[in-house]
């Protein structure tokens, strides 16, 4: 499979007309340091690793990625690249306006990247407007991931290019971890200034986490678990506004 077909969807106008999907799902991911072991890309393969799953398994349309976000707490690292949040706010308000116009008025957010909190707002006022959108995955939805994936690492502690992320690209583009992605463990539970310091404040090497607990069974697990509790937003999105 070659990375235009992994990342983007190939579907035609034509095809898309008699799948008429009621629901848009966008992945937002992050051009952003993982460490030595996993590509700058990775935030933006979680995203469409989800949402192609997602798509394989509900009418929906799968749209192509937003790749550049807001990574401003891994600044100093070579390659990582942002956008303000104002922009991904306009961006993500501007895609549902189209999709809207378009006759789709459902839309839903995959974020790869925790850093991305503008998206709640996005989601958080969008319903008042009399628009239906939703952020997926929540928290709660990673928690039943992980715990069916059995990922041991706590949340707290699996913050970035851990556990999770590792076993999830293990899965789904092995070729994008590096072969050496176990020697790269490294724990930082206090972060508490991180906004303000950055992430380089915990970490020389880019990475909070336990890479070596990865799998590719742990990350088709999680997968898993994801795709199902996508049921649920389907029918949070098809539920009457108040």
């Amino acid at each position: 499979m070659t990375e235009i077909e992994y990342l983007l969807p190939l579907s035609t106008s034509a095809e898309e007309g008699d799948r008429r999907a009621e629901v848009a799902v966008l992945p937002v991911g992050s051009f952003e340091q993982h460490g030595a072991l996993l590509p700058l890309i990775t935030d933006t393969v979680v995203a469409v690793t989800v949402t192609k799953a997602i798509a394989a398994a509900y009418p929906v349309l799968q749209l192509p990625p937003v790749t550049i976000s807001c990574s401003h707490e891994h600044a100093g690292w070579a390659g990582t690249v942002s956008i303000s949040a104002a922009t991904l706010y306009a961006v993500i308000n501007d895609v549902a306006a189209s999709l809207r116009a378009g006759g789709i008025d459902r839309l839903v957010v995959v974020n790869g990247h925790g850093g991305n909190y503008v998206l709640s707002n996005v989601v958080q006022e969008a319903g008042p407007r009399g628009h239906r959108m939703a952020l997926f995955p929540t928290e709660v939805d990673w928690l039943t991931a992980r715990a069916a994936g059995g990922i041991r690492t706590h949340p707290d502690s699996d913050m970035h290019a851990g556990e999770l992320e590792t076993s999830l690209l293990l899965h789904a583009h092995p070729g994008l971890v590096r072969p050496d992605y176990a020697a790269h463990d490294h724990l930082a539970d206090e972060r508490n200034r991180m906004l303000t310091l950055g992430l380089a404040a915990y970490t020389a090497s880019g990475v909070v986490g336990l890479p070596s607990l990865a799998s590719a069974e742990k990350g088709r697990d999680v997968l898993a678990s994801l795709v199902a509790s996508f049921a649920d937003v389907l029918s949070a999105l098809s539920t009457p506004s108040r």
